[in-house]
C-alpha cells in the first residue's frame, strides 16, 4: 500500500492525477454535453416501454403445467376462456325472457368481434350443460370468450371491445372480467401508480438532499444522476422487449433503484469531494482523491448490488429475470453516471458546489453537523460508536434477538399465486372475480385441467374419469373433450383454488395411472411447479450471492472474518422485512389502513425478489462503512479507533441515504397493486433497519468483540490481497494494535 494522497502544500507543484481522473475531467463540458445527448436519445428509445411489458411471468416455462396449458390452448382454444362478461339482472332472474334475449344478443355481438373466439354463455348452454355459469341466487350469469394473441395484442383487443359491453344494456348491467382483464387492469394501474410515485418521491427527495448538503447546487447533482440512470434503464428495457419477455413490475424497481442508488453513490462522492475541499485541496486534486477513494468504493458497491440482483437470472420465471435485467442495468448506469458525469460536473463547479447554502437561513452562524461533511462533523456518531463498543456484548445480543423476534412471523408463511386480489377492491375485474367467489358454485379459477395424449377408447376414458372422481379432494369431473389423440378433462377440487388440498390433489392426479400420457395444469398446478422451480434453484442462487459477496468483500478488506460477518449480518438485517410481510400482507393486519385485500398467502416469487434487492442494498451500505473503517485502520493500525472513525464519517451519510431510499420505496408502496405495495414498503423497512440498527449498532458491536482477529487472513491470502485487493484508502501497512483508553 502506498501513502495516502493529501492536499498539496504551497509550492509543491501541480497535483498528481491518475489516468481515470484525467479521462473523466479532461473535457468536462464535452462529457456533460455527450451525456445530455445520450439522455435525450434514451428518452426517445425508452418511450412507450410500459406498453411493451407483460403482467405475468410467474410460471416456469419448462414445467408440466406450462406445457399442458399451451397444448390445451392449441387443441381446445374455445374451451380456454380468458374473458368473462358478468351479466347482472338486478332483481330479475337470469331466466327472465327479456334478460335472456338481451344476453343472447350480447353474446352474438361478442362472437363477431375481431380477435375474439369461443364465445359461450349460460343462455346458450342451458342450466344442465353449464351449471358453473349461473349464480346460485339466479340473478347473475356469465358470457365466456377467448381473446387471441400475445399479452399486448390481447390488451389492445380488450381496450377496443370492452367499452361496447361494459355498463347497462336494457334490463341487465355488464361488468368485464377474466384473466385478460385482470392482467390488463393491473398493467394500467401500475403505470399510473408509477407516475404518481415519481411525483411524490422527486420533490421530497430534493428537500431531503438540501437538508443533507445545505447547498441547493450539491443537492441537485444526485437527483440528476438518478434521472439519467432511470431514463437509460428504460431504454435498455425497451430494447430487451425485442428479444425476451419483461415484466411491467420491473419499472418499479427501475425507479426505486435508479433514484436510490444514484443518490447513494452521488452522496458518497460529493461528500468526499467537499471534505477534500474543506481540507484545502484544489478542485482537480479533490476530484482525483475522491475518485481514488470514494470512487473505488462506489464501483465496489455497484458490483455487490449487481451480484445480488444477477442471482435472479438463475430462476426460470421471467418475472424474476425481469428484475435482474432492470436492476443490473440501473445499477451499472447509476455507477457509470456517478463516476463519469459527476466528476466532470464537480470540476466545472469547483467551490461553487457549496453555493446556495439554504441552511444559513436557519442556523444563524452556528455550525450544522449534518452528515459530517466538515473536518469535525459526525461527533454524535462517534459517541454512538464509543458507547456501543463499550457495551458490545449487550448491543450484539440485544440487537440480534430483536431482529430474530421481528422475523418470527415468517415461519408461518403460506405461498400462493397472484390473482385479482392484487387489485384494489373497486377495480372492475376484481369485482367480477369476487362475485364469482361469493356467488357461483365451485371455485372460479381453481379448477384443474388434465391433458391426455396418445388416444384411448371411450371405455378407457370413462374408467380414468371414474378413478379421478374417486380421489378424496375432488368435487366434480367434467369431460372428456377429445380431438384426435388429445383429450381434456376438468376437475373441480374442494376448498380454495390453491390451498393445501388443491396442491395435494395435483400430486395425486400426476401419480394416477392411466392408459395414456397425462399432464396436469390449473392454478394449483402452476403454484406447485413454481414452488418446485424456486426451491430447486434457491440453494444455487444463495450460494452464488454468498460466494461472490465473500470474494468481493475480501478484495475490499483483505480479511477472512469480515466477509463472513457481512453475509451473516446482511441476512439478519432482512428478518424484520420478512416478518412484516407475513404479518401485514398474508395475515391481513393493517390491510384497512394500507388499502389492500389480503389473499391469505404470499406470491411465491416475491420473497426471492425482496431478498435479492434488499441484500444488495444492505451490502451497498456495508461497503460504504467497511471501506472507511479499512482506510482508517490502514492509516493508524488502531482497530477500535478505525471502527469509531468509520461510523463517524459514514453514519450520517448511510442514514441519510437510507431515509432517501426509503422515501422512494414508500412512494412505490403507495401503489394500489398489492405486490408492488409489498415490495415498496418491505424494502423501505429493510433499508431503514439495516442503516439504523445493523450498521449503527450491530456492526460496531461485533467488530469490537472480534477485535484484532477481524483483520486476520492466512499468509497466501494476504499476498493475494496485496496484489489484487482494492480499498478506499491508499495507506501504509497497519501499525501495531493499540487499545484506546475508555473503550
Amino acid at each position: 500500500m502506498t501513502e495516502v494522497n493529501k492536499a498539496p502544500s504551497p509550492g509543491a507543484g501541480p497535483p498528481r492525477t491518475g489516468g481515470w481522473t484525467r479521462f473523466v475531467t479532461a473535457r468536462p463540458r464535452l462529457s456533460l454535453l455527450a451525456a445530455l445527448v445520450l439522455t435525450a436519445l434514451a428518452v426517445l428509445a425508452g418511450s412507450g416501454v410500459a406498453d411493451r411489458l407483460g403482467s405475468g411471468g410467474w410460471e416456469d416455462p419448462a414445467a408440466e403445467s406450462t406445457y399442458a396449458t399451451e397444448a390445451l390452448e392449441r387443441a381446445f382454444p374455445d374451451s380456454q376462456p380468458n374473458l368473462l362478461l358478468l351479466v347482472d339482472a338486478g332483481r330479475s332472474s337470469v331466466d327472465d325472457p327479456a334478460v335472456a334475449a338481451e344476453a343472447r344478443g350480447l353474446a352474438e355481438r361478442l362472437a363477431g368481434e375481431r380477435g375474439v373466439t369461443g364465445v359461450g354463455s349460460y343462455w346458450q348452454a342451458g342450466p344442465s350443460a353449464a351449471p358453473g355459469l349461473r349464480a346460485e341466487d339466479g340473478h347473475e350469469a356469465l358470457i365466456a370468450a377467448r381473446i387471441t394473441g400475445d399479452e399486448n395484442a390481447m390488451g389492445r383487443t380488450l381496450d377496443r371491445v370492452a367499452p361496447h359491453y361494459r355498463g347497462t344494456h336494457g334490463p341487465v348491467r355488464v361488468r368485464v372480467g377474466g384473466i385478460v382483464a385482470v392482467r390488463h387492469e393491473m398493467q394500467t394501474i401500475i403505470k399510473e401508480d408509477l407516475t404518481r410515485a415519481e411525483m411524490i418521491a422527486l420533490p421530497i427527495t430534493l428537500v431531503l438532499l438540501v437538508m443533507v448538503f445545505g447547498s441547493a447546487v450539491a443537492a441537485l447533482l444526485p437527483l440528476g444522476i438518478g434521472i439519467v440512470a432511470i431514463l437509460g434503464t428504460n431504454a435498455v428495457l425497451r430494447g430487451l422487449t425485442a428479444f425476451t419477455d419483461v415484466s411491467v413490475f420491473a419499472l418499479n424497481l427501475t425507479t426505486a433503484l435508479g433514484l436510490g442508488l444514484a443518490i447513494d453513490y452521488a452522496l458518497f462522492i460529493v461528500r468526499r469531494y467537499r471534505e477534500e475541499l474543506s481540507a484545502g485541496a484544489a478542485p482537480l486534486t479533490a476530484v482525483g482523491t475522491t475518485l481514488r477513494t470514494a470512487g473505488r468504493t462506489v464501483l465496489f458497491s455497484a458490483l455487490t448490488v449487481a451480484v445480488s440482483l444477477a442471482a435472479m437470472m438463475l430462476f426460470p420465471q421471467y418475472f424474476l429475470r425481469s428484475f435482474a435485467y432492470a436492476g443490473i442495468a440501473v445499477v451499472l448506469l447509476a455507477a457509470a453516471a456517478a463516476l463519469i458525469l459527476l466528476p466532470a460536473a464537480l470540476v466545472l463547479l469547483g467551490h461553487r458546489v457549496n453555493s446556495l447554502d439554504l441552511r444559513r437561513l436557519f442556523r444563524r452562524g452556528r455550525r450544522t453537523e449534518g452528515t459530517g461533511t466538515g473536518a469535525t462533523g459526525g461527533a454524535g456518531w462517534a459517541r454512538t460508536a464509543t458507547l456501543v463498543m463499550r457495551r458490545a456484548p449487550l448491543f450484539a445480543l440485544g440487537t440480534s434477538a430483536l431482529l430474530v423476534v421481528l422475523g418470527l412471523p415468517f415461519l408461518g408463511v403460506r405461498f400462493g399465486t397472484a390473482d385479482d386480489r392484487q387489485l384494489p377492491q373497486g377495480a372492475e375485474s376484481h369485482v367480477v372475480q369476487q362475485h364469482l367467489r361469493d356467488g357461483f358454485p365451485g371455485t372460479p379459477g381453481g379448477g384443474l385441467e388434465i391433458l391426455t395424449e396418445g388416444g384411448a377408447t371411450k371405455a378407457q376414458y370413462a374408467a380414468y374419469k371414474q378413478r379421478v372422481a374417486d380421489l378424496p379432494d375432488v368435487v366434480r369431473v367434467d369431460g372428456p373433450l377429445v380431438k384426435g389423440d388429445t383429450g381434456y378433462f376438468t376437475v373441480q377440487p374442494k376448498g380454495e383454488a390453491v390451498d393445501t388440498a388443491a396442491q395435494r390433489l395435483v400430486g395425486d392426479l400426476r401419480s394416477l395411472k392411466a392408459p395414456f400420457d397425462t399432464k396436469v395444469t390449473g392454478t394449483a398446478a402452476v403454484l406447485v411447479d413454481s414452488k418446485h422451480a424456486i426451491g430447486e434453484r434457491l440453494p444455487w442462487a444463495g450460494a452464488f450471492i454468498a460466494v461472490v459477496t465473500l470474494m468481493l468483500v475480501f478484495l475490499l478488506t483483505g480479511s477472512v472474518l469480515i466477509p463472513l460477518q457481512a453475509v451473516v449480518l446482511n441476512a439478519l438485517s432482512l428478518t424484520a422485512m420478512f416478518g412484516a410481510v407475513v404479518w401485514v400482507f398474508q395475515d391481513g393486519h393493517l390491510s384497512g389502513a394500507l388499502g389492500f385485500t389480503s389473499p391469505g398467502s404470499i406470491e411465491t416469487t416475491l420473497p426471492v425478489l425482496m431478498f435479492c434487492v434488499a441484500f444488495g442494498l444492505s451490502m451497498d451500505y456495508g461497503v460504504f462503512l467497511l471501506s472507511r473503517i479499512k482506510e482508517e485502520y490502514d492509516r493508524t493500525g488502531d482497530h477500535n479507533e478505525a471502527v469509531r472513525h468509520g461510523l463517524q464519517r459514514t453514519g450520517g451519510l448511510i442514514t441519510a441515504a437510507a431515509v432517501i431510499l426509503a422515501v422512494v420505496m414508500v412512494a412505490i408502496g403507495t401503489s394500489r397493486v398489492t405486490n408492488t405495495k409489498m415490495l415498496g414498503l418491505g424494502i423501505a423497512l429493510a433499508v431503514l433497519m439495516d442503516a439504523m440498527v445493523v450498521r449503527s449498532l450491530l456492526v460496531p458491536a461485533i467488530m469490537r468483540l472480534t477485535g484484532r482477529a477481524t483483520w486476520w487472513a492466512p499468509a497466501p491470502l494476504r499476498r493475494f490481497h496485496r496484489r489484487f485487493g482494492l480499498s478506499e484508502g491508499e495507506a501504509p501497512a497497519p501499525a501495531p494494535e493499540k487499545e484506546p483508553a475508555g473503550v
